[in-house]
Order: structure tokens, then sequence, then C-alpha cells
């Protein structure tokens, strides 16, 4: 019962790391596809190959889920479990109304959630999760929003003496590598936190007696990561890629490398970030540079409001289903 058990688990892991890809394929693609300089069908493979290198890039943000959120003494494969089904679920919900929201915190909250719901909130490591996730999840989107902002100010400054057609056709070339670089950011954080899951899932086992990412592990989230990101999120893809705002090569080019920076950074510091809160608000910041009312603040708004509800609905939910399944 207990080997079927994490066989579940690590079934249900991959399932989520699949959505997760297709989920997020939008915060690697969109501004490249709005902006026309690749095609959509182009764009998400060439995303879903550079996601695969990404994931293997470190495992800090792994080790971070695995052992920074809740105690290792309290994990089952039952709790794990739950926390998995718990962030499909919100990831479904969101994708299905074209909502960006954060795979990270739906999976986060619903760990929190189920291990509360097991043994009490005194088994979260509530100062783990405000220093490596509640900390980054205010200040990484101000952070997406002021450096895309800056960036962008300072891009606008440097070719203020071209013609805006020719400062585009040198962005369109300049985004393909751009493109490829949040590509491999993204995978170098999202893809390790499911890395995390099934090895704590493994260590709960008693399959490893540390927590040390194998590596099939490694290859396994990554292949996984890098085809649901080829199958694309469309819904999502509009929503950021041309319902925020209309983009131009170098507004593409400029909110991509300024997202990168970010996710990167913090993967270097095993930070566990929402690329979709980064990508959203660096969006949103070069978006500025147009006039506020380059803005569609309406939908913006729900966006946030996903923001806010994820953590707190993926935590009920994952409460709830430790409840109610035999696990």
């Amino acid at each position: 019962m207990a080997l079927t058990l994490l066989i579940c688990v690590i079934i249900t892991a991959l399932v989520f790391e699949y959505i997760n890809g297709f989920h997020d394929s939008a915060n690697v693609v969109a501004t490249v596809v709005s902006t026309k300089v690749l095609t959509a069908r182009t764009a998400v493979i060439y995303a879903g190959v550079l996601n695969a290198v990404g994931a293997f890039m470190g495992t800090h943000v792994a080790s971070t889920i695995g052992t920074g959120i809740i105690d290792a003494e309290g994990v089952t494969q039952g709790l794990i479990l739950c926390a998995l089904l718990s962030a499909i679920i919100w990831n479904l919900i969101t994708w299905y109304y074209g909502i960006p929201s954060s795979s990270s915190h739906a999976l986060i909250g619903g760990l929190m959630g189920a291990a509360i719901s097991k043994a009490g909130h005194q088994v979260v490591h509530f100062d783990g999760v405000a220093k490596k996730v509640l900390l980054p999840m205010i200040s990484s989107p101000v952070l997406g929003f002021g450096v895309g902002l800056t960036f962008m100010i300072v891009i606008l400054w440097l070719c203020s003496r071209s013609h805006p057609n020719t400062v585009n056709n040198r962005f369109r070339r300049l985004q393909l590598v751009s493109s490829g670089i949040i590509a491999i950011s993204h995978g170098s954080n999202d893809a390790q936190k499911t890395m995390g899951i099934i090895t704590m899932a493994l260590v709960s086992y008693h399959t490893l007696p540390t927590f040390e990412v194998p590596y099939w592990v490694i290859l396994g989230c990554a292949l996984t990561m890098g085809l649901g990101t080829m199958a694309g999120g469309w819904r999502i893809i509009r929503t950021m890629g041309s319902k925020m705002i209309k983009l131009k090569p170098v507004h593409g080019f400029t909110a991509e490398m300024s997202s990168a920076s970010i996710i990167l950074t913090a993967s270097h510091f095993g930070i566990p970030v929402s690329t979709t809160h980064i990508i959203a608000t660096s969006i949103m910041g070069v978006g500025t540079t147009r006039g506020a009312n380059a803005l569609k603040l309406g939908i913006i708004g729900n966006i946030v409001l996903a923001w806010v509800l994820t953590i707190p609905v993926c935590m009920v939910i994952a409460a709830v289903l430790y409840r109610i399944l035999p696990v």
C-alpha cells in the first residue's frame, strides 16, 4: 500500500509539472508571440527545449520546497498527494479563465494546508515561509515593475535619436535571445519545485537517507516541464501577451530581460518565486512608459486578485482533501 501511494505521488507530481508547464508557458512565450517575432507554435517548442535546459541549473529551490516549508518529520505520502491535487485544481481553474496565477504559490499553499490539517500549525516553518515565500511574493512583483520600467527608460533614452522602425527591427532580433533566456530562467526555478516534492516523498518513504535530489528526478521533471510548455496554455498567453498591453519588440525584449535577471538571481539563492508575478509586473512596468492608458486595469485587477487568493485557497482545498480522502 505504501509503495502504491508513493508511485501515485510521483505520477501526480509529474502531472502537476506538466500542467505547470502549459499553465506557465505564457510567462515564457507571451511577449515573443505578441510582438510577432516568433509564431506561437515555434515559440512554445523553443521555450519547451530551453525550459528543460534550465531545470539542470541547480537544486537550491528544490531544497527550499522540500525542507523549508513544513517539518520533514510530519510529512506523509498522503499529505504530499493532497498538496499536489490542490495545486492542480487551482491551476486548472485559473487556466480555464485565462488568469495568470502562481503555480509555485499554489503548491506551497497546498503543502501548508495539508500539513496543518494533519498535525496543526506547529509543523509549518513560518519563519522560512515568511522569508522565502511571503517576502519575495511582495518584493518580486515590485522589482519586476521597477526593473522593467527603469530598463525601458534607459533603452528609450539610448535609442532616442533612432527611427522607431529601426529600433523595433533591431530588437526583433534581440528578442530571440531574450525569449530564450527567460525560458531558461523559468526552468531554473519552476521545474525545481516538483523536484523538491518528489524528493520529499522519497525521503518520507525512506528510499533516500537525506534530502538530495536524484538525477532521474531532475531529468524527469525537466522533460515533463518542457513537454508541458510545448503544449501551450493559449488562454493565458492571450491575457499576458495582448490583453494587458499591446507590445512591440523593444517592449518584449525589455520585459523578458528584466524578468530573467530577477528569476535567475532568485534561483541562485534558492528562493521559489512566482515567474508569473515577475513577468506580468515587468510587462506592466514597461507598459507605463507608453502612458497609463496603455495598461488595461480591469484585466490587471483580476490578475492581482488571483495572486492574493492563490495561497489561502490552495490551503483550504488541500486541508479539505486531506480530511475526505482515505490517505
